[in-house]
């Protein structure tokens, strides 16, 4: 799989220098839905690849911290168009795609989730139902779909997306690094 596939990261912090140190091309899109989605888009159009796997971290108050934990469904924590009518984490207008993006499973080992993206770093109860929160997901399957190309989505859990989240989230990145590198090391060539 990995001759049509290409690995993209938020940041290098995610990876430490592992993947690179392992001779691993890595494309990292920076912070946040529109970064994600513009690089998301670039590497698409650049490599030709028919799965984008994106590796990363991620909070949650569901899972345990330092799981690995496979994406089966984005969604939008801050899209919040309420006071028009519609419910939150729908995107108005937006007919072709539906407000929850489902992944087809790929990591038959790995614990499944509902993965919520918001352009905030979450310190609380999200305001969309989800089991992990991130800042990238949502934007880059929303590309996905739209060009025809599979995601395949896999968080390490850093933090409890409560009040010490920022600490944590440091503090557990390079363990979160050589987890991912061993799961992408497993993919078969």
């Amino acid at each position: 799989m990995k001759s049509s596939l290409a690995l993209i990261m938020a940041l290098p912090n995610e990876s430490k220098g592992l993947f690179e140190q392992a001779q691993i091309d890595v494309h990292y899109s920076g912070i946040g839905k529109v970064n994600a989605a513009f690089k998301a888009f670039e590497v698409i159009q650049a490599t030709g690849c028919k799965t984008l796997l994106n590796l990363g971290s991620a909070g949650s108050s569901h899972f345990d911290r330092h799981a690995l934990v496979e994406v089966t469904s984005f969604v939008q924590r801050d899209m919040d168009v309420s006071p028009l009518g519609f419910a939150v984490g729908v995107t108005p207008m937006d007919h072709d795609h539906p407000a929850a993006i489902d992944l087809e499973p790929y990591f038959a080992h790995l614990p499944k989730g509902v993965c919520g993206t918001g352009d905030s770093f979450e310190t609380g109860q999200p305001k969309v139902p989800c089991h992990l929160v991130d800042m990238e997901g949502y934007a880059m399957a929303k590309v996905c779909k739209k060009l025809g190309v599979r995601l395949i989505s896999v968080k390490y859990i850093t933090d409890g997306a409560d009040d010490s989240a920022h600490l944590d989230w440091e503090d557990n990145l390079m363990l979160g690094a050589k987890k991912l590198l061993s799961l992408y090391q497993s993919i078969s060539a």
